[in-house]
């Protein structure tokens, strides 16, 4: 009985640290992703001819935002891991399957912030590259105007590329802007659905039936979330294929 005692008291330990991890890693994600936008906003309305710092006060902010969620996410998995050892230790009822049920769910929080945190983080990463690319065409042009002035005709189509390409970026932005927008709102249901869900939780593990339930419900919206990523897939290849044609 004592074993029993200390053993769930750990286990409820384990549990509050991962909720506190949690919240502190939807938090910073939110924030981060806010970051990467008006990051990306001040960028494009810069001036054309000023050159893009590396260096600049809100990429070492990025730096450090994403520093500290690859900590949170390293102290979440640590967590899980003890969670699991816990459940495959002796001595813990084989036939608790509400332990199961409650580490696959942590899991799934992990595996859906690491993901959102790679994807946010890579398209920030993606859109500071393409801004000092074209920040590099910039600078060769108006070198170009500026050392020649003779060949005319040269200049026009280099301006008519570069415009091109700023026209191509902006809608780029554009895109990934809305895609931004629709991940926030999906970040804010988020928050909703996990409050519903811990309860219908509570109830499973009281009500037998209620746990088949919400299994199917869980396949339904992990369904659902594959046909809205294919989807935004889909659409932004298309933008992306318009753009470059």
């Amino acid at each position: 009985m004592r074993f029993a005692s200390v053993a769930n008291a750990w286990w409820g330990d384990l549990r509050k640290q991962a909720r506190q991890l949690e919240n502190e890693l939807d938090l910073k994600l939110v924030s981060f992703s806010k970051l990467c936008t008006s990051s990306r906003d001040g960028r494009r309305d810069s001036s054309d001819t000023t050159p893009l710092l590396n260096g600049s006060s809100q990429d070492r902010m990025f730096e450090t935002m994403a520093v500290e969620i690859e900590q949170l996410l390293g102290k979440l998995t640590g967590i899980n891991d003890k969670m699991a050892e816990y459940t495959n230790s002796a001595g813990v009822p084989s036939l608790n399957a509400a332990l199961m049920h409650t580490l696959q769910r942590h899991r799934d929080i992990l595996q859906d912030y690491t993901h959102e945190f790679h994807k946010t983080k890579a398209n920030f990463l993606a859109i500071r590259e393409r801004e000092n690319l074209l920040g590099s065409v910039r600078k060769d042009i108006e070198s170009y105007k500026s050392g020649s002035g003779v060949n005319n005709r040269r200049t026009e189509l280099f301006l008519k590329e570069h415009e091109h390409l700023r026209n191509s970026d902006r809608l780029i932005e554009e895109t990934i802007s809305i895609a931004m927008a629709t991940k926030e709102n999906m970040t804010s249901q988020r928050g909703m659905l996990k409050s519903i869900q811990s309860k219908m939780n509570t109830l499973a593990n009281r009500f037998p039936a209620v746990n088949s339930l919400i299994q199917r419900i869980n396949l339904r919206k992990r369904r659902d979330s594959f046909i809205l990523g294919s989807i935004i897939g889909i659409c932004t290849i298309l933008l992306l294929l318009f753009a470059f044609h």
